[in-house]
């Protein structure tokens, strides 16, 4: 019944369903425990009846006329409208007889001693007592039967239960209006919630729900959709200053590509000129090549497309050959490589080549002419961490976290971007060490700065990676 319904309404029919329940227990509560309290009175009035009554024939004094013990009989029996009495001798004959409204019947008068017995009529309700009594002169005792008219109980009985019933009907409609209400005033901060999301745009992302208003068992899923809102603003924000660097980097090969073109084109030329502009833009190209590349490969990562191979890559010796490589760039500038340590990791070899020759690349580009670039590999049980310090000019700690950004620049001074870089670099490096499950941050002070990457030491298959 309440599927597909309104949570308002799912709680307005709990609340009155809850009234409902309580109402009708204690109803029924008070109405048996109002049933055993006139029980108790009745059996208590009868009791005290039959105890005088007993009482009375057990002294009666010899000579004493019956007219005179009917005389007493019916004073302590008879004062009483809706007592019946009759008291019967050994041998059945009636010694005394006050029957009001209806007769007792027979069986009554073999009932069990002392026990209380219930008898209804077609109008009447009756509770009674059948006992036996010793009876002066005689030397087997009697019997008396006592008979209480509680009509007037059933009828109480049945006026209560009937405006219980309109009661009850009554108070369940009013428990839906206040369940209804109290409903209402309790979502509305779900209902400031819909109105947030559904008036959410990219302009209003930095919207927040505030706490004050909202009890604590709902301030838990304002948290977490304020949360929400903070990761989307943050995602669009990189998102908006991803596109617009986009545009930025590719803006400069292809006006490049145009200005040759068209000067190329003001008027003829001999093959050599024609030549020379197809290499230059043949440069271009391949920078937008690799800058496309770049974006690809960051755009399978960031959607848990990559999937790296799974083999020993021994660290110390893919360093080594990467050292080889930027050897001749490094004794340009005179520069001195340095490796100590040695370590094994678990994953894809191209890929951690590609990423710890980004880091060495960006490197040798910061170092100063005459420093030392190096490389320290730690083994632990683990995880295995690679160390690549330089000296240089210290980066900026507000830049420390963000380097890793596409296409962030930090100062001028450290600025990655360039002609053959499109700044992505770190940001790839990052992908790919997360790929591994590992972790990639910077560390910069006193005129060195050092990259460290950590690769877990376990040799288990790498699932999927951690999302950024």
């Amino acid at each position: 019944m309440l599927a597909g319904s309104s949570l308002v309404k799912r709680l307005t029919l709990m609340i009155m369903f809850a009234v409902i329940a309580v109402l009708v227990v204690a109803g029924m509560s008070f109405n048996v425990l109002s049933q055993h309290h006139f029980r108790l009175l009745d059996e208590q009035a009868l009791s005290e009846k039959l105890e005088s009554a007993r009482h009375i024939l057990s002294i009666q004094t010899p000579g004493a006329s019956l007219e005179a013990l009917r005389l007493q009989l019916r004073a302590l029996l008879g004062a009483h409208q809706d007592l019946t009495a009759e008291i019967l001798s050994s041998n059945g004959d009636v010694l005394f007889s006050d029957l009001k409204a209806v007769p007792i019947p027979d069986h009554y008068k073999r009932a069990d001693q002392e026990a209380i017995w219930e008898w209804q009529d077609e109008s009447h309700s009756f509770r009674g007592v059948t006992a036996d009594v010793v009876i002066q002169g005689e030397q087997a005792p009697g019997t008396i039967m006592l008979m209480l008219d509680i009509t007037s109980h059933a009828h109480f009985f049945e006026t209560l239960q009937r405006w219980f019933a309109i009661g009850l009907v009554i108070s369940a409609m009013v428990s839906a209006g206040l369940g209804w209400l109290v409903a209402k005033s309790g979502l509305r901060p779900v209902e400031q919630i819909t109105k947030v999301a559904t008036s959410m745009s990219a302009g209003s992302l930095q919207e927040r729900i505030p706490l004050e208003p909202v009890p604590l068992e709902l301030q838990a899923l304002i948290l977490s959709f304020n949360g929400m809102l903070a990761r989307l603003e943050d995602a669009f924000v990189r998102l908006s200053n991803f596109s617009a660097d986009i545009a930025h980097e590719l803006r400069t090969p292809v006006s490049n590509l145009l200005t040759h073109t068209e000067v190329v084109l003001t008027r003829k030329r001999d093959l050599d000129a024609y030549e020379d502009n197809l290499y230059s833009n043949l440069e271009e190209l391949k920078r937008m090549s690799r800058m496309i590349d770049d974006m690809l490969f960051l755009a399978n990562a960031d959607n848990g497309l990559i999937t790296p191979q799974q083999v020993d890559i021994e660290l110390n010796g893919l360093v080594s050959k990467l050292f080889e490589f930027y050897q001749l760039l490094a004794e340009d500038r005179d520069i001195r490589l340095t490796l100590q340590g040695k370590g094994i990791v678990f994953g894809d070899r191209l890929m951690i080549d590609r990423a710890v020759s980004n880091i060495l690349s960006n490197a040798l580009r910061y170092t100063p002419q005459g420093n030392e670039i190096s490389v320290h590999i730690q083994q632990t049980e683990d995880k295995v961490t690679l160390t690549i310090s330089n000296g240089g000019a210290t980066i900026d700690p507000q830049h420390i976290n963000r380097i890793f950004d596409r296409f962030y620049r930090a100062d001028p001074a450290r600025r990655e971007g360039g002609p053959s870089n499109a700044g992505l670099g770190l940001a790839i490096t990052r992908s790919i060490v997360q790929a591994h499950q590992g972790k990639v941050w910077c560390t910069s002070s006193e005129q060195m700065t050092a990259f460290h990457i950590a690769f877990p030491a376990s040799r288990q298959p790498v699932g999927d990676r951690s999302r950024h």
